[in-house]
């Protein structure tokens, strides 16, 4: 592990390549898994703010779960804020097109209708952060059904870190991140 600013960095963070294929996946990330994606607080207003914008974005089942669960839930296990599944299956923010799952929220930011481009986690995965009093764990997760980005991102030479530049930049600053690429650059010289 690394530290840098009070985020401390796993070694998979620098090690692991991951770049997401996408004709492969089929954005399995926003289907699979037992609850939505994790939001951070700000995000809840934010959420509630854009909803008008976002509905008209996202099919009828995800515009039904929302309206019926609210723009955010309550993680049944350890009651951190998620986003709303459908029918206990896929994320409601969800939208459905050509085969592959992909973010309404970001539909809506890409067609300029929001500010907003959709939650920081799932910007950031598969790298997840744990916030402790002291500091930042900043993780890579490992999941089955990413298999494919990880070959992708091996064949291409791509790490976590790089896959993971903008949305670390969004998390942290454009300082920090070349502190992140210089400690990888020196890692990687240095671990052979």
């Amino acid at each position: 592990m690394i530290e840098i600013d009070g985020k401390v960095v796993s070694l998979d963070v620098l090690d692991q390549y991951f770049a997401c294929d996408l004709s492969k996946c089929k954005g399995a990330c926003c289907v699979e898994g037992d609850t939505g994606a994790p939001l951070a607080d700000s995000e809840k207003e934010i959420l509630a703010n854009i909803w008008p914008e976002v509905k008209a974005f996202l099919p009828k089942s995800g515009v039904k779960a929302i309206e019926e669960q609210g723009v955010w839930v309550a993680d049944p296990i350890d009651g951190e804020a998620v986003t709303p599944l459908v029918e206990g299956k896929h994320c409601a923010y969800t939208v459905f097109e050509n085969g592959l799952a992909r973010c309404g929220i970001e539909k809506a930011w890409i067609a300029g209708a929001v500010s907003f481009q959709k939650p920081l986690s799932c910007h950031l995965y598969p790298i997840r952060v744990q916030k402790y009093p002291q500091f930042e764990a900043v993780n890579y997760e490992r999941w089955k059904i990413c298999s494919p980005a990880c070959s992708c991102g091996a064949k291409n030479k791509i790490a976590v870190y790089a896959f993971c530049r903008a949305a670390l930049i969004r998390a942290y600053g454009e300082a920090w991140f070349e502190k992140l690429k210089l400690a990888a650059e020196w890692h990687r010289a240095n671990s052979d």
